[in-house]
């Protein structure tokens, strides 16, 4: 999968309402969505890292501060140093919200609930879970799951990433 098909994959995830545009609640809200998911209060320390870390990433992604962020402004951010100083630090923080039992692994289960608190269909979430578990341990961890979202965003391969957003349908 090339690069602007991933972008799409991943905008058309992030866009809830499928309006074509996401929003900074729409954005905002996949950490609210995740945390009561897994049933954590909203002054956990867990939920309050993951809300400053998204607060941090929407303020870099969009761009005109119109509180909209438009496909050709998130494809303008999108690549490897937002990745890397923005992207994974949010995206570990929101696993570490899932990660009930705090041993840095998702089980199946958990793992299917947060992808789905995040707007990917529940069904995808096998599939990426497999592929992130090739030695069948029953368990996906925290630096794998980050390192194949940044191979899909930065148009490498990752079978996972095509897995886990391959059902969102693309704008």
């Amino acid at each position: 999968m090339d690069q602007a098909a991933a972008h799409r994959l991943v905008f058309a995830m992030l866009d809830a309402d499928g309006d074509g545009v996401v929003s900074r609640d729409e954005y905002l809200a996949r950490t609210t969505h995740a945390a009561r998911a897994v049933g954590r209060e909203e002054d956990d320390p867990l939920v309050v890292t993951a809300r400053a870390l998204g607060a941090r990433a929407w303020a870099s992604m969009d761009a005109d501060g119109d509180g909209r962020m438009t496909f050709d402004e998130y494809t303008a951010w999108a690549g490897a140093e937002a990745f890397d100083t923005i992207c994974a630090p949010l995206l570990g923080a929101l696993f570490d919200l899932a990660d009930t039992d705090g041993d840095g692994t998702l089980d199946l289960a958990e793992f299917t609930t947060f992808r789905t608190a995040l707007n990917n269909p529940a069904d995808n979430a096998e599939a990426a879970f497999t592929i992130l578990d090739p030695q069948g341990t029953g368990r996906v961890r925290r630096a794998d799951y980050v390192a194949s979202i940044r191979s899909h965003v930065t148009g490498g391969n990752s079978p996972m990433g095509e897995a886990l957003y391959g059902g969102v349908p693309v704008a």
